[in-house]
Parts: structure tokens; sequence; C-alpha cells
């Protein structure tokens, strides 16, 4: 029988929070500030006791939450990686958010208008929306918002996101100053943004965290120790409490929040856990409530002994491997082809992943709305053998492969057996051709500081989620200027000019070629390494009310309930 922890605290007038039971196993769980009050309510005779739990106290309903790693940052606008999103999401609301079904609803906004030329929005502002310490939110924090996520002095690495607004790519490059940015308050409830094309996805994108707001007094109070729980403001249906990096993360219910009544969850607890068998025994062992990962080389007993708690569901992401084209010798677009072209994916996906994923031969996962079918690799219908004939080829051209000089990369991937036994495959693949691998593991916040940043690799494992159904939101990965998402270094002209023409193309089934012309170049060029797509694999506690499987795997834990 699965345990799940009983964590019941009292509130009494005049008198702190006691916890009377813990049944938390160690000291990732245990919260050591508690341990005086349970030995005090142990003590306590069983009358007094009861007479506390049925009058002066309730029990409060904690979620305990599986994260696959730390937050780099609780702000918005230096983060880039679905752990970030997932937390921030349950502490701060955008102008838009996500239903329980992943579907984009209304969220600081209570309605908007579209212009004709789809050139110009009005947001509406709830009069209830309000911030954690009672201050209303205003139309002038989202400006201030969007203005900061611009700013190259906040070096954003997810910037690019909102060049949809007007003179938004010019205020990113130190072009327009920031009070040229499409953004203005018309009125203390009433927000005007302006695009610079008129762009299908717009809505969606303010749903993601580039669009949620910070509370402007603590930023300009604070600097960038606004994210500390001290400092904190929350607009949306949970408040910071606590953080603890490679422990937890406590959040706890936002009484000011605008739908505050419907939030079933008192306390939020994020637990970072990169070690998904690790997290399989907590989840097991009922200390968490949900995870949204499995050790794919135990999925046999997962379906056979959790069949009621595994989860799968189709997802839009693509789990790649990114290749540094600044470095030498993989400046060469034919050593990638070959690098590529030699994979089996069906392997991958099936005895690696247990059939948890699905093989990649495009860049952009099918079923991705305003596209048609995906730009698939010119080598896709080869036999294995002619893909090895062809890749030796290719790199005896470029001066290695058998019987020449031996290619030797770095392979590097972040904690996860995973993602581990999938960079184990890949050079063992390599090795008909003569490539030597040397594999590097890092943790998740270190990974893509490397990807974003320094760029000191060769080859990385990485994955992009839809941050909303449209192709562009994964092409625009490979645009020359997006520095802080673009990991591969790559640059294509003709690449850019496809996806400028895009951005101006009115016609949804003329965009879609265009775009569709522009994944032609980059699976050609091979940037990025496509391998499978990903499906949903989610650790769900009978005991969880109100979860939704959605194809964007967003659960905001707002809309979740804890059964007896």
């Amino acid at each position: 029988m699965t345990l799940f922890p009983v964590e019941i605290r009292l509130k009494l007038r005049h008198s702190p929070a006691i916890t009377p039971f813990d049944r938390k196993r160690d000291s990732a769980v245990r919260d050591p500030n508690m341990s005086q009050h349970r030995h005090l309510a142990f003590r306590l005779p069983a009358l007094v006791l009861a007479a506390l739990l049925s009058s002066a106290a309730f029990a409060e309903t904690v979620f305990h939450r599986g994260a696959d790693g730390d937050p780099a940052s609780l702000d918005p606008h230096a983060t880039s990686t679905v752990t970030e999103s997932d937390i921030l999401l349950d502490l701060l609301e955008g102008l838009v958010t996500y239903d329980a079904k992943g579907n984009v609803v209304p969220g600081v906004a209570e309605r908007w208008t579209v212009s004709p030329d789809g050139l110009t929005y009005v947001f509406t502002l709830r009069d209830n929306a309000r911030w954690s310490n009672g201050e209303p939110v205003k139309a002038s924090d989202f400006v201030y918002s969007f203005r900061r996520l611009l700013n190259p002095a906040t070096g954003a690495k997810y910037a690019a996101m909102l060049y949809t607004l007007k003179n938004g790519e010019k205020v990113n490059k130190g072009q327009a100053p920031v009070d040229q940015l499409g953004a203005r308050a018309t009125g203390e409830r009433t927000l005007e943004l302006n695009l610079e094309y008129a762009a299908p996805y717009f809505i969606a994108q303010l749903a993601h965290q580039t669009g949620l707001p910070v509370y402007p007094p603590a930023v300009e109070k604070h600097g960038k120790d606004f994210t500390r729980p001290e400092n904190w403001v929350s607009n949306g249906a949970f408040v910071l409490q606590s953080f603890q990096p490679n422990d937890k993360l406590v959040a706890v219910r936002n009484e000011a929040f605008r739908d505050a009544p419907n939030t079933k969850i008192d306390r939020l607890i994020y637990y970072p856990l990169e070690d998904r068998s690790a997290a399989l025994r907590r989840f097991q062992a009922g200390e968490i409530h949900y995870y949204n990962d499995v050790p794919a080389d135990q999925m046999k007993f997962i379906r056979e002994t959790l069949k009621d708690s595994f989860r799968s569901a189709p997802y839009l992401g693509t789990y790649y491997f990114t290749v540094n084209t600044t470095r030498a010798p993989l400046t060469d677009a034919r050593i990638r082809q070959a690098l590529s072209m030699v994979l089996d994916r069906e392997f991958l996906a099936e005895q690696i992943w247990g059939g948890t994923m699905i093989p990649a031969y495009s860049f952009i996962p099918p079923g991705i709305g305003n596209y048609g079918a995906p730009a698939e690799m010119a080598d896709k219908d080869l036999s294995p053998i002619e893909r090895e004939d062809k890749a030796k080829a290719l790199l005896k051209a470029a001066g290695y492969g058998p019987g020449g000089k031996p290619l030797s990369i770095e392979v590097r991937y972040n904690t996860s057996e995973n993602h581990k036994n999938t960079s184990v495959a890949l050079a063992d693949m390599w090795k008909p051709l003569n490539v030597q691998v040397r594999l590097v593991n890092s943790d998740i916040k270190s990974h893509y500081a490397i990807l974003r940043e320094s760029r000191d690799y060769d080859i990385a494992r990485a994955g992009w989620i839809a941050d909303y159904s449209d192709p562009q939101n994964f092409l625009f990965l490979g645009q020359s200027d997006n520095k802080g998402l673009n990991y591969a270094g790559y640059s294509n002209p003709e690449f850019d000019e496809l996806m400028r023409k895009a951005a101006t193309t009115q016609d949804l089934k003329a965009r879609a070629d265009v775009l569709k012309e522009a994944e032609t170049i980059l699976v050609r060029d091979v940037p990025y390494i496509p391998l499978m797509f990903y499906i949903s694999k989610n650790l769900v506690s009978p005991k969880l009310g109100g979860f939704e499987d959605n194809v964007l795997n967003r659960h905001l834990s707002r809309f979740i309930a804890i059964r007896p």
C-alpha cells in the first residue's frame, strides 16, 4: 500500500504553526525548522490534541511536486527551461494563462480586442487582479515588465520571444530606446500592445513566462534580489515562501489572488529530482504526488506496477542534440550530416526509451498548428547500410572516417539516466565512422548555462517543448539573432531571410510554405540533430484530482486537488 505524507499544520491564535505528524523520510523532504514544534505536539495529551484538531485548527493541504532540477533563476526574464516555467506559472499570472487542459485562456486580462490589421491589441485588466501585498495589478506593471524583458541591460535569454512587439528587436539590440517599445498603458486597467507584424500566435506567446509581470517597486528597490523569498511579491495563485537549492522550494496559497477561493492547495513544495530512478522511488514511497518523467529503462516495471499512476499523452516537443557550428571541424556541414544520418532513431525510441518516444526525422513535430507535414531528412528512406556508407563517404570527403583520421568529439548531457543512456548509444552508433567520443555530465543548471553562455561544447543534449502551437516556435531556434536560445551558434542568411519573410506573410497557407522552406534548410544543415519526438511521461498519484493530460504538458498547481 502506498503511503502519502500526512501533513497537518495547526494554526492557533497568537502561536506559530506546528506539525504534529511528519512521515517524510529524509533531509530532502524534512523541514528541520519544525522539529521543535513536532516534539511539542507529541507531548500533548491526546484529548488536548484532539480538541485542537477539531476546533482551533485545520488540516493544511500540501502538494508535494517533483521537478527535474532546480530553477537557475526565479526572475521570469532570466529563465528558459520548462522547470522554471512550471514554477513561475504557479507564482505569477500574465495577461493570459493556461487552463487545466493546457488551453490559453484569459488571465489578468478579462478581455481584449484586435484591430482589423492584426497589429493592435487592447487589453482590459480585471478589477480584482491583485499583487500578494494587496496592491492592484496595473497596465503599467506590464509595460514595465515588457520593457525590462527587451532592455538589453537585462540580458534576457528569451527576449526574442517578444520581438513581435513593435520595435522589440530594435530595443533589444540597443537600436531604439525602451520607451519606443509597442506597449503603453492608456489607463490603470487598459493596456495597448502594438505589433511589428501580425502574428497568429501572439496571444499564445503571452502565456509564456516572458509574458509574466514583475512587481516594479520590488525590482526597483531590491534589484536582482527581488526574487528572494523575503522580497517576493506574487500576482499568481501562490506566493514564494522559501527556496533552498538542491532541497526544496516552498510556496503558499496567495489569498490576494483573483481566484483564490478555487485554489485547493494550501502549500506547494517543489523538490529538485534530476535522478529519475530516485524520483520513482520517492513516488512509490508516497513522498511526492507528481513527477514529470520516468526512468526509461524501467518502463516495463512502471507499466505493470504503476499502470494507474503512469500517464502518457502526445506532446509537442523535440528531443535533439545540438552541434556547435562555430567550433572546427563541426563547422563543416558534411560532418554534421554524417553524424546525423547514421543514427538509428527507432532503436533509441524503442529500446533506450522503452517506447515512450517517437523517432524524429524532422525538427518540427507533426500535428503542430498553422503548418502541414514537416520537412524530413533526405536520407530517411535509405536502409541502415546505405546510410552508413553515405556517412562514411561524407566524412572521408571532410578528411575523417574509417581508415583515416579519427574524429574526436565531446558529448555533453545533463544529469539523467535517460540522457546518459542515449549519449552512450550515440557514441556506439558512431564507432563505425571512426568517431571517438568523450562523455561529460553536469547538472541541469550548469548544462544549460554552458549551452546559452559559454558554448564551450562540441555536441550536447537538448530538448524543445512548444511554448505555443506554431512552427515559428521551433524554427526561431535557428535564427542567428536569437543569441540566448540558438545554442548551435547557427547562422545562415538564407534561413534568416525566410524567417523574416514568414513573419510578414499574412496568408497562413503561404506562410506555412515559407516556413517549410526554412525547415528544409535547417534539416539539411544539421545545426541540431533531431532524434525523437516527446510523449509526456507523468507519474500522477491517484490522490490527485484535476490533472488533465494535454499536448503542452502544462499542469498549473492551482487546478490540482488532493483527495483524502
